[in-house]
């Protein structure tokens, strides 16, 4: 008989209040589909697009089949999710003219990529011609193929919360076997890909720093840059959700990176709870952004406080590289490192 604390993990008991499932070995499911209808409700209905044309707004999820679960085996999570869902629209033209129609998905599953997603938009019958159809078709299927990204990472990271359990060291190692986006576009400033990790009753130690750099653009343009959904998901090459309120929420990188909006001084400053979802749960750094007119350029200061000392090197290339770097490189903001 092995000592204790010897011999195959699998059946090492570890001092842990729950006792439960422990070295997370046991196969356990939970069912997303409920959490799931409620959530592309919500990300979907109020989509909208306007051109000179007019304006097209999603309205109403009329068919919502399928399932979702999430599957933890040995500490690896596996999902499941195939859904067929239809949706209402309607378009009012810059005269008053009301036009309706229909977006169907067939095939949101985990088995497809994002990219390839059938998105069929059509006018509902008897509706007479309009650009407005054209405009659902180009612009409105990418905002609804958007959407529908925003939901599969937040099905990752906001639903999958405690499905890995902290061991007895209070550290939870959590892993998603199925996540294959690149790098670049899913984290930042580091290799490999991770799932939330969950660290329960724990002190860290900190640490702060400061960056500055300067942009070839005026303060209202860069402030708006990290406000504007449309421009953050252009820098940054994926699907996000920002709310550009003091309380408002914001979910970058596949939910990799996500904080909540705490003071917003239009052209001068933003300060935010900010956090990866790799951080000890619940613990946020404040990162304040201040904007300062140089005439033709415009000075930002980074100032980031309460970051892990662990994590200092990593969230500091991650803002240089991912965020200042990117922004100039997609809006044409490029001048010289400070």
């Amino acid at each position: 008989m092995a000592k204790w604390g010897e011999g195959d993990p699998r059946w090492i008991v570890e001092e842990r209040a729950d006792a439960t499932n422990v070295n997370n070995w046991h196969w356990t499911e939970r069912d997303a589909t409920n959490w799931s209808s409620e959530k592309l409700k919500e990300l979907l209905v109020g989509l909208s697009v306007e051109s000179d044309e007019g304006k097209c707004e999603i309205t109403e999820v009329t068919k919502l089949e399928g399932e979702a679960s999430i599957n933890n085996r040995k500490g690896k999570l596996i999902f499941f999710y195939e859904w067929n869902l239809k949706a209402k629209w309607k378009g009012t033209s810059k005269s008053g003219i009301k036009y309706k129609g229909n977006i169907e998905v067939p095939n949101l599953s985990d088995e497809n990529e994002m990219e390839d997603l059938d998105i069929s938009v059509s006018l509902c019958k008897d509706e007479p011609e309009t650009p407005l159809f054209d405009l659902m078709k180009k612009e409105g299927s990418e905002k609804f193929r958007v959407a529908l990204n925003s939901y599969v990472g937040l099905l990752k990271t906001e639903f999958t919360q405690g499905m890995i359990l902290p061991t007895a060291n209070g550290v939870t190692k959590q892993q998603t076997s199925q996540n294959k986006v690149k790098m670049d576009k899913t984290r930042i400033g580091s290799s490999g890909t991770a799932a939330p990790t969950l660290t329960t009753g724990v002190k860290i130690p900190t640490c702060k720093f400061s960056l500055r750099e300067t942009f070839l653009t005026s303060p209202d343009e860069l402030y708006r840059v990290f406000l504007n959904q449309e421009m953050v998901q252009a820098f940054t090459h994926t699907a996000a959700i920002v709310e550009p309120e003091k309380g408002g929420k914001f979910r970058l990188l596949e939910g990799n990176v996500f904080g909540e909006f705490q003071e917003l001084v239009p052209e001068e400053k933003i300060v935010m709870k900010w956090r990866y979802n790799t951080w000890p749960s619940e613990h946020y750094a404040t990162v304040t952004l201040t904007f300062t007119d140089k005439g033709n350029e415009t000075e930002l200061k980074v100032e980031c406080r309460a970051v892990p000392e662990s994590e200092e090197d990593r969230t500091r290339e991650g803002w240089q590289r991912y965020y200042c770097q990117a922004i100039k490189q997609t809006f044409g903001y490029g001048a010289r490192l400070c």
